[in-house]
């Protein structure tokens, strides 16, 4: 039988093979960083572009006594708009179907069944002019072909790519340059950036109308405005001060 001091011993230096019930196993803690500071940093860049893409729907809406009457009327009148796009330089790539529909009109009335009256036809096509410059007489060119429905315009910067770099790159410098305020302010330094996450970009950015630049056009044709859009980005940056 082993003595009360080398069995204290054996229980000191872990070799007494009893197992530790899992209750009592611990995780270890995470490093404390003892001599370092962590900061988040959340910051948003921005690039400004003149946006040189435009994109509207154009289209025609026409009414007659028969569904097919109202389709072959609205037939006719929207492949002259069409073709005024393609005239007009527009590329088929440019030109899409964006809504077709037919409905029926009534004539309600108390106390009876509605009545049809007439159909009423639409169609339109979506546009993307690439020349904003040139986009307000277009549209009156649609206009004199039987266009009745202009909506729009949606713009945009074609080449967007480059832009959102500069974006990227305008926010990791204001996310430094808030570090070292903070850093300095708390009797510290910047010594390295941890981790970099981007955060949600949106597709189509929303245009930012800073300086309206009016498109080269005819005095009597439709202005076109194009402006500015800001492109941003947002990112979280974590610094080490130490």
């Amino acid at each position: 039988m082993r003595s009360l001091p080398v069995l204290a011993a054996a229980l000191a230096t872990g070799i007494t093979g009893i197992a530790v019930p899992a209750a009592a196993q611990q995780v270890a803690p995470a490093p404390v960083l003892l001599d370092a500071t962590l900061l988040d940093v959340v910051a948003q860049g921005k690039a400004t572009r003149v946006p040189d893409v435009a994109t509207l729907r154009a289209g025609v809406l026409t009414q007659a006594a028969t569904a097919a009457a109202a389709l072959q009327e609205n037939s006719t009148r929207m492949n002259r708009v069409v073709a005024a796009l393609r005239k007009a330089g527009v590329a088929p790539r440019d030109i899409q179907t964006a809504q077709i529909g037919l409905q029926p009109q009534y004539r309600y009335a108390e106390n009876v069944p509605p009545v049809i009256t007439g159909y009423q036809a639409s169609n339109q096509v979506s546009v993307r002019f690439r020349d904003i410059a040139k986009s307000g007489a277009i549209l009156d060119a649609l206009v004199a072909e039987g266009a009745n429905q202009i909506q729009g315009p949606d713009l945009s910067v074609d080449a967007a790519d480059q832009a959102l770099d500069e974006a990227r790159a305008d926010a990791i410098a204001k996310a430094r340059a808030r570090a070292e305020l903070y850093a300095k302010a708390a009797g510290l330094r910047v010594d390295r950036i941890l981790t970099i996450a981007e955060g949600d970009v949106p597709s189509a950015p929303a245009p930012v109308m800073v300086q309206a630049r009016m498109a080269s056009v005819a005095a009597d044709s439709t202005p076109m405005a194009a402006g500015e859009q800001d492109i941003t980005a947002n990112v979280t940056v974590r610094f080490l001060l130490r």
